[in-house]
């Protein structure tokens, strides 16, 4: 007997513990009998999602991350949501350090204390919710994009938060207004200073993790801000370049040879570079181990090239 045989009550359930699934009628042997026979789906402990649900969720990791959120909030309350990275997860909010896939992160109101202990693989939060911090995303309520920006950034090293608010901006999911009146909402929590300081300094023109991590290093050591995402005319060519100190006609490229799928893709880079440089730029490339290696030698790279004069 499949799911399709029972009352709506039950069909309607995508995910449950094992308590909100004998609230939904299914009785224990039930239970087990369509755990047996691969219907449901165990997420977590005490916890099952029906077969459609979890196949989904094994070619959509955000979806995937929503079900364990789900199953936790179904543990420990209806009014928890989830939050911070877990948020970030099902946002689809790029994080620089991302934790197991079943660490789920949430927030409790700040009048419900857990007088259990918290259950493993959950990291738990408490802090105001106001409605308008809260949202359903895939199936399940989570900090807004704007709220989950700046919890994290209030708890991140800020580099971290740089790639998260970076990554939030450029894919539309909240504007610098939006981040910045929730610091206002959140002006006395612990991390708000920092959390300003991540906001005022996000871009939605950064477009990767790498150049958000750059940004950062570019800045700790005092270069001067260059320009993101600028386009360079030459005869027969239009490129766009990561990063751009026109002043000096230095350009920084973020990629590396990590980009190099193989010889033509080498060939193209090396006649992009040629190109660039014949219109009076100079190209200095910067990989993710040079950058978290060796990043005094990124920068010095950087300054002897703003301080020679153009290749042509």
């Amino acid at each position: 007997m499949t799911l399709r045989n029972y009352p709506d009550t039950i069909r309607s359930t995508v995910v449950g513990t094992t308590a909100q699934w004998r609230g939904a009628g299914l009785t224990l042997a039930q239970l087990r009998t369509l755990v047996s026979h691969g219907h449901l789906v165990q997420v977590r402990r005490g916890a099952y999602a029906t077969r459609l649900a979890a196949d989904r969720a094994e070619n959509d990791p955000r979806y995937a991350h929503a079900l364990h959120v789900a199953a936790v909030r179904g543990s420990v309350g209806r009014d928890v949501v989830g939050s911070h990275h877990s948020a970030a997860l099902i946002h689809g909010i790029e994080l620089l350090e991302r934790p197991p896939a079943d660490v789920v992160t949430v927030t409790f109101p700040p009048d419900r204390r857990s007088k259990s202990r918290p259950a493993a693989g959950v990291l738990s939060h408490h802090a105001e919710l106001p409605k308008e911090h809260v949202a359903r995303v895939r199936g399940t309520r989570v900090t807004t994009a704007a709220r989950t920006v700046v919890d994290l950034a209030r708890v991140l090293p800020f580099a971290e938060g740089v790639v998260v608010a970076d990554s939030a901006l450029h894919a539309g999911m909240t504007t610098t207004d939006e981040l910045a009146a929730v610091c206002e909402r959140c002006a006395r929590w612990p991390g708000i200073a920092r959390a300003r300081d991540v906001v005022a300094f996000g871009s939605a023109l950064a477009e990767s993790v790498l150049e958000s991590c750059a940004r950062v290093t570019f800045d700790s050591f005092g270069l001067e801000p260059p320009r993101l995402q600028v386009t360079i005319r030459g005869p027969g060519f239009v490129y766009r370049v990561d990063f751009c100190w026109e002043r000096h006609k230095t350009i920084a490229e973020t990629d590396g040879l990590a980009k190099y799928a193989g010889p033509d893709d080498m060939l193209a880079q090396f006649r992009r570079d040629r190109l660039l440089r014949d219109a009076g730029y100079k190209v200095i490339h910067l990989t993710w181990r040079e950058l978290f290696d060796t990043p005094e030698l990124v920068i010095a790279r950087l300054r002897t090239a703003m301080a020679a004069p153009a290749p042509y």
